[in-house]
């Protein structure tokens, strides 16, 4: 099956633990029609680059997914009905890296490349 990565925003005045039940709701969907959720991450509130239905801060979350394309569409099909998600970003990808996302890893642990550019 083909492998997926999920980014969405969800409304700032949610709690924390509603937030989180949404990535539980939305994996349910994604189980019910034959795929599986190979992990998840709760981002927490972040502040947004511009305004996205007067709002100012969002709940990010992000999910990585083994799923047929069927899974995904109806996933997507009702968090875009959800009243409580303001955006949705899903990329097939190749594979899935191992450990934390980057943006769970602390700052010293990313690995930056070679900057040839700059002086050390």
């Amino acid at each position: 099956m083909p492998l997926y990565e999920h980014v969405f925003i969800a409304r700032q005045d949610l709690s924390n633990t509603q937030a989180e039940g949404l990535i539980e709701h939305f994996s349910g969907v994604l189980t019910e029609h034959g795929g599986t959720l190979v992990g998840q991450e709760y981002w927490g509130i972040k502040t947004m680059a511009y305004k996205i239905n007067k709002n100012r801060k969002g709940h990010y979350a992000y999910m990585r997914s083994d799923a047929p394309a069927p899974a995904v569409q109806e996933m997507e099909r009702l968090m875009r009905l959800h009243d409580d998600v303001m955006r949705v970003m899903t990329v097939k990808v190749d594979s899935h890296d191992e450990g934390p996302s980057v943006q769970m890893q602390k700052r010293d642990d990313r690995d930056r490349g070679d900057r040839g550019d700059r002086r050390r």
